[in-house]
């Protein structure tokens, strides 16, 4: 039968399309396809503050320590490998240190970045058709995730004057056929830390809501920032609260690295019978596509945890940039944590204003893309001349969208 005599001529799985054609998926190929912004990024004099990509030139250090990662040792250095002792103990003592809490070496595991460690988490408890409730804004990759893996995005809006969690809004999205809800905190974009209160009340919601429907609920807790925060703050986990949670990990912000992909989903010791998870989650990684890093980056892994982020600098950048933006009329809230702005946009049209930005060669995120619209995103990962550079443009635009100025 020739090509064109069939009864069914898709090329694309269905569920693939529906993974490609979700909006954030939309919005974001159509930012990087379509809008210029490949190109324009690298013209003279634009000022980019859009995506978590380093500007600044990696350390000597960091560059050595990958360099000495690729000499091999034995002749087995480049085999196979689930997961490095050596890394998964460098790990596990960091997690122990940072958030005070007893991780175990069983219970760690290594994977291509926070991404996949997602990814896996999804697998291991969703079934198809069950739901997974997460807030907006989110990670805009959360939904693509959850329908790759056969699940259905529950989404709720935070409470959009203190960038906290609605629990409200949240208790009243959980039905029958929730399985997980996703925490993200620091939370990309806003910054916001959520609170011991407020993670011990969602505790309370998700226990009463997997008594009541007679399932367990799990918390995927989305850790990517947790070594990022500011003045001084304390960061407490979701998983210190819930214990049926997983948190996952990513080395890539903290090193400024995100094209080098190694992070880690790890158990915390409450989990009951967590012992399962164990098998099940190397089998979904092995599954998946082998989603362990590579070897060199699991060498180079307990090196790695020796290098230390420059909180001072990016507090230094998100003082600056919040103290001019709010002179120029901006409102803006300070973030606890991450290298994110989320101002409000002064037009209702978000996507309208970061055009408008753009005619003053400065590039951001429009908050649609993270469905939430009327914000806009900035990335501190600029430098800081970049920066004090962007000021006055942002002054320009804010000025032509017709806002009155600060007093």
């Amino acid at each position: 039968m020739s090509e064109g005599m069939l009864m069914d001529d898709r090329l694309a799985s269905d569920r693939i399309a529906t993974v490609a054609g979700a909006t954030p998926f939309q919005l974001l190929f159509d930012f990087l396809r379509i809008s210029g912004y490949q190109s324009r990024r690298h013209e003279p004099g634009v000022l980019d503050f859009t995506f978590g990509d380093p500007h600044d030139p990696p350390s000597e250090a960091y560059v050595e320590i990958l360099r000495e990662s690729l000499i091999p040792q034995h002749e087995l250095w480049f085999a196979y490998n689930l997961g490095d002792a050596k890394a998964i103990e460098a790990a596990t003592d960091s997690l122990r240190r940072h958030l005070d809490i007893p991780f175990e070496t069983d219970d760690v595991h290594l994977t291509t970045g926070g991404f996949t460690a997602i990814s896996t988490a999804l697998k291991i408890v969703g079934d198809p058709g069950d739901e997974v409730v997460y807030s907006l804004p989110p990670w805009f990759l959360y939904e693509p995730l959850v329908l790759e893996a056969g699940l259905v995005p529950v989404k709720v809006s935070i409470d959009r004057e203190t960038l906290d969690l609605d629990l409200e809004a949240i208790a009243a999205a959980i039905t029958p056929r929730t399985r997980i809800v996703i925490v993200n905190s620091p939370n990309n974009p806003t910054g916001r830390i959520y609170p011991p209160a407020t993670l011990e009340r969602l505790a309370t919601i998700l226990d009463e809501a997997s008594e009541r429907n007679g399932r367990r609920i799990f918390l995927i807790s989305d850790e990517a920032y947790n070594r990022i925060v500011f003045d001084g703050a304390r960061f407490r986990s979701p998983v210190e609260f819930y214990p049926w949670s997983f948190l996952a990990y990513s080395y890539g912000k903290t090193l400024l690295s995100p094209g080098e992909r190694i992070g880690y989903l790890a158990l915390p010791p409450t989990m009951p019978g967590r012992e399962v998870f164990r098998d099940a989650i190397e089998a979904a990684q092995i599954a998946g596509g082998w989603l362990f890093p590579n070897v060199s980056m699991q060498y180079a892994l307990p090196r790695l945890e020796t290098l230390a982020f420059d909180i001072p600098l990016f507090q230094r950048k998100r003082d600056v940039m919040v103290a001019a933006l709010r002179e120029i009329g901006y409102r803006v809230t300070v973030p606890e944590g991450t290298f994110y702005l989320f101002p409000e946009s002064p037009l209702t049209d978000d996507a309208a204003f970061a055009q408008a930005l753009d005619r003053e060669g400065v590039l951001v995120l429009p908050g649609g893309m993270f469905e939430t619209p009327g914000f806009f995103r900035i990335s501190l990962t600029a430098t800081m001349e970049t920066i004090e550079a962007s000021l006055p443009r942002f002054a320009a635009a804010f000025r032509a969208a017709g806002v009155p100025a600060a007093r």
